[in-house]
C-alpha cells in the first residue's frame, strides 16, 4: 500500500523504520520542526533524518492542513495516512484524501488519556496498566475507531521511563498489523465512547512541583512519573531547589504540618504530607535520593543533616 507518514520524535522514528522495511511504499514524510520544549527533546530520534537517509521528500509543518499538503496528497493518491506522535489536529479534508483515511498510534488505552504525555499522567494517577492504541482519525482528537489495542501492566517500581521502553516496542508491530487488517477489507472496528474519554494537556515545569498537602502515594507516583530523563519532581529546602529522584511511602502515619522534615526512615528521610496530616491520619513520604541544581546527587540522609525545617 502507498502510505504517507506523519510523525515526530522516537515514536515516529520507530514507526517509520518499520514502514521502510516493509513491503509498503512511503513517497512522502511530514514531520514537525525541531523543538526545545523539555518533553520534545528527550526521546528525539529524528524522523526527518531517517527520511532523508532513504531519499524520501520531507515536509516540516506544525500543522498539516494547508493547500500544499492537500495538493501533494491528491498527486500521490495514498491508500492511508499513518501518524505517530503527530502533535496537532489533522483536518478531515486532509486525511479524507487517502483511500482508507488515517490511523494514529498513541501510547494510551483510549478513550482515556488522549492528548499529551499519557504515560506521565497515567503514572501520576496510579494506573495499574497502560498501553498502546492504533485508531482512525476523525473530527475529534484521539477519538476515532480503534483498530488495535494492547495493554501493559504497571509494576510497583516502574518509572515513566520503564513504561516508555515497554510501550515503544509495541509501536512498530502494531502499526504493521493494523495496516494489514485495513488492507484486508476489514471494517468492524471498535467505537470509542466519548463519555469515557479523558484528554490531558502538555506538561510544564509547574506540573512537577510537589504539593506537600497531597497524599504520600500521590507524591511518590509523581516522582516515578518524572524520573530521568524527564524533568524531575521538585521542591525547595532553605531556598534551594531540590529534585526528587526516588521516594516511597512510610510504614507509619505521621502527624504535623505538611512539608515538615520529620525523621530518618529506612533508606531516606520522612516528610509529613497529606490533606489530613494535622490530624495524624496520613502516611509520610520518604525522600530517598535527590539532586541539587549543581547536578550533584545526594542520599536524602546525607542532604538533610538535621531534622526539622520544611520543604516547600
Amino acid at each position: 500500500m502507498r502510505l504517507i507518514f506523519m510523525g515526530y520524535q522516537t515514536w515516529g522514528h520507530r514507526v517509520l523504520e518499520a514502514l521502510l522495511t516493509s513491503e509498503h511504499e512511503v513517497p512522502l514524510v511530514i514531520t514537525h520542526p525541531a523543538s526545545d520544549h523539555a518533553y520534545e527533546s528527550i526521546w528525539d530520534d529524528s524522523v526527518a533524518d531517517l527520511a532523508a537517509k532513504h531519499d524520501i521528500p520531507v515536509l516540516e509543518r506544525r500543522y498539516a492542513n494547508d493547500e500544499e499538503v492537500a495538493e501533494l496528497l491528491r498527486e500521490l493518491s495514498p491508500g492511508l495516512l499513518v501518524s505517530s506522535d503527530w502533535r496537532t489536529w489533522v483536518a478531515p479534508h486532509i486525511y479524507g484524501l487517502a483511500k482508507h483515511g488515517a490511523i494514529n498510534i498513541h501510547d494510551a488505552l483510549l478513550p482515556r488519556y488522549g492528548g499529551f504525555a499519557p504515560l506521565n499522567w497515567a503514572l501520576i494517577n496510579g494506573e495499574r496498566e497502560v498501553g498502546v492504541t492504533v485508531h482512525f482519525m476523525n473530527e475529534s482528537f484521539d477519538l476515532g475507531d480503534i483498530v488495535l489495542q494492547r495493554r501493559v501492566p504497571v509494576g510497583d517500581d516502574d518509572t515513566v521511563t520503564d513504561l516508555f521502553h515497554k510501550t515503544i516496542e509495541l509501536f512498530a508491530p502494531m502499526t504493521l498489523e493494523a495496516i494489514d487488517l485495513i488492507h484486508s477489507g476489514r471494517t468492524d472496528w471498535v467505537k470509542q465512547d466519548p463519555a469515557q474519554a479523558t484528554f490531558f494537556h502538555k506538561r510544564s515545569a509547574e506540573d512537577s512541583r510537589i504539593s506537600w498537602t497531597s497524599p504520600a502515594r500521590d507524591i511518590a507516583n509523581l516522582v516515578r512519573a518524572q524520573a530521568d530523563p524527564y524533568p524531575n519532581a521538585f521542591a525547595y529546602y532553605n531556598g534551594e531547589r531540590i529534585r526528587v529522584l526516588s521516594a516511597s511511602v512510610s510504614r507509619l502515619r505521621l502527624g504535623g504540618t505538611p512539608g515538615r522534615v520529620f525523621r530518618p526512615d529506612g533508606k531516606g528521610v520522612a516528610i509529613v504530607c497529606g490533606p489530613g496530616a494535622r490530624g495524624g491520619t496520613e502516611y509520610g513520604v520518604i525522600l530517598e535520593r535527590i539532586r541539587t541544581d549543581d547536578g550533584r546527587e545526594h542520599r536524602a540522609t546525607d542532604f538533610f543533616r538535621t531534622m526539622g525545617g520544611y520543604v516547600t
